[in-house]
């Protein structure tokens, strides 16, 4: 039985993106379902059908369904060890959980004052020293101690980068100044294939906003 991927916008979806990106780029084959949020009690239900939460995104696999962006992922690592999600180093696999779960829950200045949206026309804006701060030095760290191994934060692509995906994003529509190794390795998650279908899909339903 093919897992099922229940998500919303991947324009302004950015949880829905994140679980996305890392079946994608890790070639785990899966069924996408689509439903557009906040467009009335009729697409509510349809979420509620699939998990109580009534949020996107959530996984299901047979019997066993999964909801919540890393809890997905963490699954999925379990379940496709061959996807090499995490770091095989105990040391680097629980630090690239430690900078995924800081995204999970962290830099909530960065996400208020710029929200997701991938086809806002580029621009820079006034950010507050919170919105700044942060992210650059996780990748510019993880870059200096990984980098030789690969373009990506752990050297391969994993569940670190799908993580922060959304923040590439987020940092390129809205001009934010970067230095020249977060300016790679931002190049490095646009030219990602799953990257550049991901941008597609979100073309494709960008009339269903989500906030």
């Amino acid at each position: 039985m093919s897992l099922k991927l229940v998500i919303g916008n991947k324009n302004y979806s950015s949880w829905s993106m994140r679980p996305w990106l890392a079946m994608r780029a890790t070639h785990i084959a899966f069924e996408e379902i689509f439903i557009p949020l906040y467009t009335g009690q009729n697409d509510k239900n349809r979420i509620l059908v699939f998990a109580r939460s009534g949020k996107v995104p959530i996984l299901i696999d047979g019997e066993t369904t999964v909801w919540d962006s890393l809890a997905i992922i963490e699954y999925l690592a379990e379940r496709f060890p061959d996807a090499r999600l995490w770091p095989e180093n105990r040391a680097e696999r629980a630090h690239a959980r430690s900078i995924s779960a800081e995204m999970h829950s962290g830099f909530l200045s960065l996400r208020s004052e710029c929200g997701m949206n991938l086809h806002r026309p580029v621009g820079a804006i006034k950010l507050s020293e919170d919105a700044r701060a942060g992210v650059q030095e996780i990748w510019t760290d993880c870059r200096a101690r990984y980098g030789k191994r690969g373009p990506f934060l752990f050297g391969a692509f994993g569940a670190a980068d799908a993580m922060f995906a959304p923040v590439v994003h987020r940092f390129r529509t809205y001009a934010i100044a970067v230095s020249l190794e977060v300016k790679t390795y931002m190049e490095t998650m646009m030219a990602l294939p799953a990257f550049g279908v991901e941008r597609s899909g979100a073309r494709r339903n960008a009339a269903d906003r989500e906030a």
